[in-house]
């Protein structure tokens, strides 16, 4: 098989944008078993409810739900299962200071495949909170009624 160029979306955590302020995004790789590439590449994840932790000078990410591949029988993996991410030293040591002292959070935001390997993009995230919620929405739509007027004028 030729070696792919180029990036490809395979999936997105949209629920973390309505959630979190993101402040810095990362791009790590990820370590995965080959029935978990095959079923990532038929889009058959889910970043919903994931999250990312430091342990051990290590980063894993929690509760990213990846489909059994359909052809794999005996060598597919937990769908459930921690996945290691893997990013440089120094970006692990500075992600755990902040996410220890000031506050933040590690959230998975984006699947995509890389040049033909799968990578993460890995948002630095502070909560909002329920007004800042709102604020979002209300701001989306007015951009949405903007946008929906101005297509009815130049019709």
């Amino acid at each position: 098989m030729p070696h792919q160029r180029g990036t490809k979306s395979v999936a997105q955590n949209r629920k973390a944008f309505h959630d979190y302020f993101v402040e810095e995004r990362y791009e790590c790789g990820l370590a995965l078993f080959g029935t978990e590439v095959k079923s990532m590449r038929q889009g058959r994840v889910n970043l919903k409810e994931s999250w990312a932790r430091i342990k051990d000078g290590e980063i894993w990410v929690e509760g990213m739900h990846i489909s059994p591949y359909e052809q794999g029988n005996i060598f597919n993996r937990d769908p459930m299962r921690p996945k290691k991410l893997l990013m440089h030293k120094q970006e692990i040591r500075k992600l755990d200071g902040l996410v220890a002292r000031q506050g933040y959070t590690l959230i998975p935001l984006e699947v995509y495949l890389k040049d033909g390997r799968m990578k993460l993009q890995l948002g630095l995230c502070k909560g909002k909170a329920e007004h800042d919620k709102r604020d979002s929405i209300a701001k989306r739509d007015a951009e949405r009624d903007i946008r929906r007027a101005i297509r009815e004028n130049n019709k």
